[in-house]
């Protein structure tokens, strides 16, 4: 019997074949297939049939077009990061800048693999669960930079301590009528940022078993499967994430003007919570029939939703690029570059690059904050001192105003009363 017979005979018929029949001729003729073809592709249709077809996301094709933007987007990016890396002026707000511009190398060359791979064992679930911890740490920076800007957060709460939260259904402030500013509403965004740095590891961790055992697949709903417990905690948790991201953002948005704050929310919202629900349509459209799904890729047998991953893999190729060229307008390194010509040069340039990257990659503040904001001891503690609240520089606009400098030795102390 010829190949294209025994397709015709065993796999286009029009009898309906229940899933239980259809994966067991799929799983009885593996090896038929196999050594037929290394590079057989065996795709099911809307309407169940499955058959041999040529698919776009594993074609040379597809992965030049997709490298190109990667490439692009990563000496776009690298670039950037270099010249802030370069002009490392004011350390406590370039750290948390290039944390957020390593997004780009991270996402990008992250979805290139996982394209490269799509046939290789799910392997793209390993690469993706990488990439979706970082997003957690680039929320978690974002505020923390937002603070920075604002003096930390001695500095915020002297300016909105005490003042009324205006109800807003935008902002979703509609349940806090009559509350007014306190330490504790920093303490929450803090705390709703943070913890989405731990649920997201956990959860990438508990992915990568169940796709071990064959229990997670993506788009695959099913309640004895892992995928839809995973995308309740996970969308629960990126949403509180934003939201904290929101809530902070409505309170301080007149001190942050002068930082231009819009584009990088914007931007870092974009990337990562639309990539969320792009990835999550994709799965949907896979599992309605909508988008083929592929049982063999390369000769190589793969999961369900393999190519819906594969399809948001590809378009992250391409989005990445246009995040850079985003990125680099909303973190322009003009400012900090004005301040190293005012500072004499003294140490090497490579020995302050390679300086300035090792203390950006040093995670250890972060583990600090989470010590620090989770603690039973922040009820009463001394606010951390600054050296001047009136307005740091920043992307390097001075903001301008009639803000008193505050001596770094001025403590401010908030009392257990002062919660939100």
């Amino acid at each position: 019997m010829d190949d294209e017979h025994f397709l015709n005979t065993s796999f286009t018929n029009d009898t309906p074949m229940n899933s239980t029949e259809n994966n067991s001729i799929v799983h009885l003729d593996a090896a038929f297939f196999s050594d037929k073809s290394d590079n057989m592709t065996i795709l099911r249709t809307s309407n169940g049939s499955i058959i041999e077809g040529q698919m776009f996301l594993n074609t040379t094709a597809a992965q030049a077009l997709s490298g190109i933007f990667v490439w692009s987007a990563l000496l776009l990016t690298c670039h950037q990061i270099y010249t802030h890396l370069r002009f490392y002026t004011v350390p406590k707000e370039q750290r948390y800048i290039i944390r957020i511009l390593f997004i780009v190398p991270v996402y990008a060359f992250d979805s290139w693999l996982s394209l490269l791979f799509i046939s290789n064992d799910q392997y793209y679930v390993y690469f993706d669960s990488v990439r979706d911890c970082y997003e957690a740490f680039v929320i978690y920076n974002f505020l923390s930079l937002s603070f920075e800007y604002l003096g930390g957060e001695s500095g915020i709460m002297s300016e909105i301590r005490g003042k009324p939260i205006q109800s807003s259904c935008l902002y979703g402030t509609c349940c806090l009528v009559g509350m007014s500013y306190s330490i504790g509403f920093l303490r929450f965004c803090k705390q709703a940022t943070l913890q989405f740095c731990v649920v997201k590891p956990i959860m990438a961790v508990i992915t990568i078993i169940l796709q071990a055992f064959g229990k997670y697949h993506d788009g695959d709903f099913n309640v004895n499967g892992g995928y839809l417990y995973i995308t309740i905690i996970y969308n629960f948790s990126v949403s509180l994430a934003l939201y904290a991201l929101f809530l902070f953002y409505f309170a301080t948005s007149d001190l942050l003007r002068p930082y231009e704050p819009v584009l990088k929310f914007l931007t870092i919202k974009s990337v990562i919570f639309l990539s969320f629900w792009q990835g999550m349509v994709l799965a949907i459209l896979e599992r309605c029939g909508v988008i083929p799904n592929a049982l063999f890729i390369d000769g190589q047998e793969v999961g369900a939703g393999t190519v819906a991953a594969g399809w948001q893999n590809f378009i992250i190729c391409i989005e990445m690029f246009f995040a850079a060229i985003a990125l680099r307008y909303a973190f322009t390194c003009t400012v900090y570059q004005e301040k190293k010509r005012d500072v004499p040069e003294i140490i090497p340039p490579m020995q302050s690059i390679s300086s300035g990257l090792k203390e950006t990659i040093n995670p250890g503040d972060m583990v600090q904050d989470a010590i620090h904001n989770f603690s039973p001891a922040y009820q009463q503690y001394t606010q951390q001192s600054t050296q001047e609240v009136a307005q740091p520089s920043t992307n390097g606009k001075v903001a301008t105003g009639n803000k008193s400098s505050r001596k770094s030795d001025k403590i401010m102390l908030i009392a257990s009363d002062d919660e939100f």
